[in-house]
């Protein structure tokens, strides 16, 4: 699909001359949205709010999330119908979607804020390993380092931005949605056929981790994720149940670690 990240409005500017607020006339790119479509096997399955940008790897990614495909083995083809605003995906034979599971449309805003895992896909979520170690100095670099990689945010703003580190492989991304931007990033590795690497991966987000979130991280197997704000107590008690290690408010040389605490060294 041709990207298209944002758009240039007219708009009235607020501003402060000698004490007196007043409006001038004035110019401001905004960030897009679009709602894109996801077609398993011809039917519509899911409709996604979120930046004109990967949507191919967003679709694969939300997908395997979901539980609908473990790996791009199970997609027959893809493609992209730019009329509709859809991602076109065929199964491989012998892999289907569940009956019992229907349209949903997904706001950018995490709007499904589930609390649980699916019981119907349960098998599909995995308690992570701990044998893994991670330096917590690096961590707190990474972090530092993270925050200055948004060109998007620094020049239109309105996105959340989402890094996997792996020394032999990153990827960064970023989208109106966070729940997008680790879609996009699952789609990314599924595609590439890098999931091997994610047992000793890191992932670093720049906004709030809610319940949604953290399935994602559980279904994806990445055993630390890093924010620089606060997860919910939802997202902290699955982090747990899950073995999942979870920081939270890391900034500069601080932040909390909410459980996991035994990867880091």
């Amino acid at each position: 699909m041709k990207e298209k990240l944002f758009s240039t409005f007219d708009i009235k500017e607020i501003i402060s001359d000698s004490g007196v607020i007043r409006l001038r006339d004035s110019e401001k790119d905004v960030i897009g949205e679009i709602s894109l479509k996801i077609f398993i096997n011809g039917t519509e399955y899911a409709s996604l709010l979120c930046l004109n940008q990967l949507t191919e790897e967003l679709a694969l990614g939300f997908l395997h999330s979901e539980g609908v495909i473990d790996s791009i083995g199970d997609v027959a083809s893809i493609s992209s119908n730019e009329r509709l605003f859809a991602v076109m995906i065929n199964l491989a034979e012998g892999k289907s979607v569940e009956k019992c599971e229907s349209l949903r449309s997904v706001t950018s805003g995490c709007g499904k804020c589930f609390t649980y895992i699916n019981p119907l896909k349960h098998d599909k979520f995995a308690t992570l390993s701990g044998e893994n170690k991670f330096l917590l100095s690096n961590i707190i670099q990474s972090m530092k380092d993270f925050e200055r990689r948004s060109e998007i945010y620094k020049t239109v703003g309105g996105v959340h931005s989402v890094l996997f580190q792996h020394d032999e492989y990153s990827v960064f991304n970023e989208d109106i949605g966070r729940h997008n931007c680790f879609d996009k990033i699952n789609g990314i590795l599924v595609k590439e056929k890098k999931m091997h690497l994610v047992g000793e991966g890191l992932l670093f987000v720049s906004g709030r981790v809610s319940s949604e979130i953290i399935t994602k991280v559980i279904r994806m197997g990445v055993p630390v994720l890093v924010s620089r704000a606060t997860p919910t107590s939802a997202a902290v008690n699955l982090a747990r149940e899950y073995n999942v290690t979870l920081l939270g408010y890391v900034r500069k040389d601080s932040g909390f670690v909410y459980s996991g605490q035994e990867r880091l060294i």
